[in-house]
């Protein structure tokens, strides 16, 4: 009796994955009216909830190029980006994307283009990969999330989508922490801090962060005593940021050994993992049996409280590269602005129409030292050789110049 009652809800779910149940389009305008734009409107969406995808859009076009002043125009539209979504697939979520963000253009203020940014995160979501794997949706997916919280701030969906940033930081923290600690486990420790290093101070809610802080300080540790002060405030940062770690005490003992003081925990990070560890997430025993089919990360541990990440990993030096002399760096905003005087080009000297003298390039290039193993190119056309000249000598025109083996001094 269990078998048989298993198989039928399997087979009901095979049914309902394949399209036998469609999910009911919200139809954004109930007004009961004979207007020829709302009878196509109608029609296009009675086709989508069918899953009539490329018929709807038929309809939908045609309703935007016949009345073009509708008051359907703007929801045609959308609905045109929700068909897309809808019938998914690579190509059928990229058209989505660039509906989505066509309506966003047109109707920036309208409170569904809110939604179509919150859908435009929600597709390169869902095609995430695996942490160990390529990153590039989960780094679009992260773009778009922040531009939802920036863009529309007072949006109903800002919520929702800093819970989707939270996942996503997962996944690319999880990426950075296998790559930083496959260099811990070979040896590679400037590798390994420079990678941990960005990690933690990039994403601060990674659920394995602490861990991290963990293994940077122990590759300064193996990097030499002139690195101390940094291994020290790694340690510093496990009692300080992540107070309920399990390293806690360990990092405790090592900052004892160093005679460096030992921070007080953070009231604000305790009541942070107290909340995560309150508010875990439970995977079904489906899941577990089939995590090894998904295709996507697994974010279970992704954090549920905080504030994500606003601003994009970017790569770092090591620290056990020594700095030029003299390099400042720089340090600033690149900006650019519109040149309101149309008469500039006319006016102001093109580089263009001034080349380089003669003189210039001769010095130019006379300045510049010749390396070290430079040799002189062969003749093209040997001359022959005299008559009266013995065999085993050569003619003085065919003996090479000699090449100098160290570079020339410096005026």
């Amino acid at each position: 009796m269990f078998r048989s009652v298993l198989v039928l809800t399997l087979i009901a779910g095979m049914l309902t994955s394949c399209g036998f149940r469609r999910k009911k389009y919200d139809n954004p305008i109930t007004k009961d009216t004979k207007q020829p734009d709302k009878v196509l409107f109608d029609k296009a969406i009675n086709d989508i909830e069918h899953g009539r995808y490329e018929v709807a859009r038929i309809t939908l076009n045609t309703l935007i190029n016949t009345y073009d002043q509708s008051e359907f125009l703007a929801k045609a539209k959308l609905a045109i980006a929700d068909s897309w979504f809808r019938e998914g697939g690579a190509h059928g979520l990229a058209q989505a994307e660039a509906e989505y963000k066509d309506f966003i253009l047109f109707y920036p203020t309208m409170e569904e283009s809110a939604e179509s940014q919150e859908k435009i995160c929600t597709i390169h979501y869902k095609q995430m990969e695996k942490a160990d794997r390529d990153m590039t949706q989960a780094l679009r997916a992260e773009d778009e999330c922040r531009q939802l919280m920036v863009q529309f701030p007072n949006s109903k969906f800002v919520p929702e989508a800093q819970q989707l940033l939270r996942n996503i930081q997962e996944a690319i923290g999880d990426g950075e922490f296998k790559v930083g600690d496959f260099y811990h486990r070979k040896g590679s420790n400037p590798a390994a801090a420079n990678r941990l290093n960005r990690l933690v101070d990039q994403y601060p809610l990674y659920s394995k962060a602490d861990e991290a802080l963990w293994e940077l300080a122990d590759s300064y540790t193996r990097m030499g005593t002139r690195f101390r002060k940094q291994a020290g405030d790694a340690y510093a940062r496990i009692v300080k940021e992540y107070p309920l770690s399990d390293y806690v005490d360990a990092a405790k003992k090592r900052l004892n050994e160093l005679e460096l003081p030992i921070p007080a925990p953070d009231p604000a990070a305790y009541a942070r993992m107290k909340y995560d560890q309150e508010h875990p997430t439970k995977a079904g025993m489906l899941a577990k049996s089939t995590g090894f089919l998904r295709h996507g990360p697994d974010v279970s541990h992704a954090a549920k409280s905080g504030t994500p990440a606003m601003t994009s990993i970017q790569p770092t030096v090591p620290a056990s590269v020594p700095a030029p002399a003299g390099a400042a760096g720089f340090s600033g905003d690149v900006t650019a602005s519109t040149v309101t005087d149309s008469s500039a080009l006319d006016n102001n000297p093109d580089a263009r129409k001034n080349p380089p003298s003669t003189e210039a390039k001769a010095t130019t290039s006379s300045s510049d030292p010749l390396p070290s193993n430079y040799q002189q190119p062969k003749a093209q056309k040997k001359k022959k050789k005299s008559k009266n000249a013995p065999a085993d000598q050569a003619p003085a025109s065919s003996t090479p110049a000699s090449t100098s083996t160290t570079p020339p001094a410096s005026k």
